[in-house]
């Protein structure tokens, strides 16, 4: 007894001295030393530049890893963060560091009622001061963009490649152009056309709030090709991102339609010039996407260090409908890196 308590007494005597302990890989994930955020769990408010001023943008940290800096880009335009929510379930079991990150004008951000901000150009920028406020660096940052996301991330590495170490452009294509194409020629005809001259007639009137335009399209287009499930069990990051949407933002950008797009960003066709982009780079499609599956292989292709993730379960949200596919591939890709 008297070795026990001799024991228990060096035992609790080096508990108590200034020397801590290793930290194994799993604790330094979660090691908050130094950092700035820990009131707020993660959450900073990070002040951009732009022609109108300057505004708020929300992000949130989650995790600590020094090679693996991953920051996410949303849909829309004008969406939210909110449906990559369902990374929590996965990226810290996998030690990722990840940042969520509302754009200007997006829910969490400020909302500036400026129709003059609402162009590319300056959400790259946007991008840029948020890496620099997040000091990311070529050594660990990562990209992911999905849907409108994905174009942003194409624009961001066509001009600030240098920072990156690796892109990830998920469920988009390289042309709305060609996006528009596959809308017409595969998507639609694929529909019931009764339902789809329903759709088109509502369009032409200009009702694209009447609340028949979406009892058509979410059996039809939305549960088909945007997340192949009962509407009613979409999971909740999905539906409160679609309420949260800033329709100021995505009409003027992407257009009215859910068929296609007609904003903006109708010209927009970056095909010729993704050979320009050298970071190793990951496309990510699903087989019943919104976007060309088989346009998004080509992509991979055309990439110098491209590859390519195939859902084939998925649809434009594959990190829902294929998700331990969309997870796995995207966990291989930055870990393959470090």
């Amino acid at each position: 007894m008297r070795r026990l308590a001799a024991i228990a007494a060096l035992l609790i005597g080096a508990a108590c001295s200034g020397s801590a302990p290793a930290t194994s890989g799993a604790t330094s994930y979660f090691d908050n030393t130094g950092r700035s955020d820990t009131l707020s769990g993660g959450v900073r408010l990070i002040p951009v530049t732009t022609p109108s001023g300057t505004f708020k943008v929300w992000t949130k940290r989650v995790g600590n890893n020094p090679t693996i800096k991953l920051l996410l880009l949303h849909g829309g335009p004008g969406m939210t963060h909110e449906y990559f929510e369902a990374f929590d379930s996965y990226f810290p079991g996998q030690g990722i560091e990840y940042y969520y990150y509302d754009q200007l004008g997006s829910f969490y951000s400020d909302q500036p009622k400026d129709s003059t901000l609402w162009n590319t150009p300056r959400f790259v920028e946007e991008v840029e001061q948020v890496r620099q406020a997040l000091g990311l660096t070529q050594d660990n940052f990562y990209l992911l963009g999905h849907s409108w996301g994905g174009i942003l991330a194409i624009e961001y590495a066509l001009k600030y490649q240098q920072h990156l170490k690796g892109l990830i452009i998920s469920n988009m294509m390289s042309s709305i152009p060609a996006y528009n194409e596959y809308a017409t020629k595969t998507l639609m005809p694929a529909m019931d056309q009764k339902v789809l001259a329903e759709v088109k007639a509502l369009e032409a009137a200009g009702k694209y709030s009447d609340a028949r335009y979406m009892e058509l399209l979410i059996p039809n287009h939305y549960e088909l090709h945007v997340m192949r499930a009962p509407f009613a069990e979409w999971p909740n990051g999905l539906t409160r991102a679609l309420t949260h949407v800033n329709t100021d933002i995505y009409i003027p950008m992407q257009g009215p339609s859910e068929l296609g797009a007609s904003g903006k960003l109708v010209q927009w066709d970056r095909s010729a010039d993704l050979k320009q982009i050298t970071v190793p780079t990951l496309v990510i499609g699903g087989a019943h996407d919104t976007m060309d599956p088989k346009h998004m292989e080509w992509m991979s292709k055309e990439f110098p260090k491209g590859q390519y993730l195939f859902c084939p379960n998925g649809s434009h949200m594959s990190m829902y409908d294929d998700q331990r596919r969309y997870v796995d591939g995207v966990v291989r890709f930055l870990k393959e890196r470090r």
